[in-house]
């Protein structure tokens, strides 16, 4: 899919610290270091440039990646996941899309995540811990083209439910990808089903696709059962 608008080739990330002062100048320095905290808690929300075309909403984009070999935590997903940046408008966005590696070209147990600035890309956030996710499980070789026409819906609010929607996340395992989209109100049937079906045409999806809707709620209880329960439900799961 070619760029609405070329991507933005300056580089804003000028942070350069100064040499550290005299010591007499150390309770100065330490006043204007929690200035700066501060001044940075309030610069986290991205504006639009001048000439820009601004989004309904601000977004970030997250990476994870973690040895799939160990137990899953809340504690260690959390440590995993790195924030790229966030952008308020479509310049912003192809300016961190244009150089990002596409899914269907990372290895191992990787995730994107694009998400509203603002809320993490955790079931237990404020704004995810009562909603849930449709959940796509792709063949090999469809996840950046699907991740691509997702996050661009997304961004475009083609999916016209309000402030539902929370986020995105492409899962690359080694034999299927996952691509998945969270909403904030997992008991409004009428809106699942309207992101069930927008979701279903903005991916161009065959008609026997199977798409499973999971409540965060189920997926915090699923992570805390004990492993030899988790094995049998599996088992059970995929001979259903």
């Amino acid at each position: 899919m070619n760029n609405k608008f070329d991507a933005l080739k300056d580089d804003d990330s000028g942070d350069h610290e100064q040499d550290q002062g005299s010591p007499k100048d150390s309770e100065k320095e330490k006043s204007e270091d929690d200035d700066k905290e501060q001044n940075s808690t309030r610069k986290k929300m991205v504006i639009p440039g001048v000439g820009e075309h601004p989004l309904q909403y601000n977004y970030t984009f997250w990476y994870s990646r973690r040895n799939p070999g160990r137990p899953a935590s809340t504690q260690s997903y959390e440590q995993n996941i790195k924030q790229i940046g966030s952008f308020a408008s479509v310049e912003q966005f192809w300016r961190f899309y244009s150089h990002m590696i596409r899914p269907g070209d990372l290895t191992g147990h990787s995730d994107f995540h694009l998400f509203k600035e603002g809320i993490k890309p955790m079931w237990e956030d404020d704004a995810n811990k009562m909603g849930g996710k449709w959940i796509i499980r792709l063949r090999k070789g469809l996840a950046s083209r699907c991740w691509e026409n997702l996050i661009l819906a997304m961004l475009g609010e083609q999916f016209m439910v309000g402030e539902e929607i929370c986020g995105a996340v492409v899962s690359v395992r080694f034999q299927e990808d996952i691509i998945s989209i969270w909403n904030k109100t997992a008991s409004d049937q009428a809106t699942t089903a309207r992101i069930r079906d927008t979701l279903r045409r903005v991916l161009n999806l065959p008609p026997n696709t199977i798409m499973e809707y999971k409540t965060h709620t189920d997926s915090i209880k699923y992570v805390c059962l004990p492993s030899f329960f988790i094995t049998f439900n599996h088992t059970i799961r995929l001979c259903m």
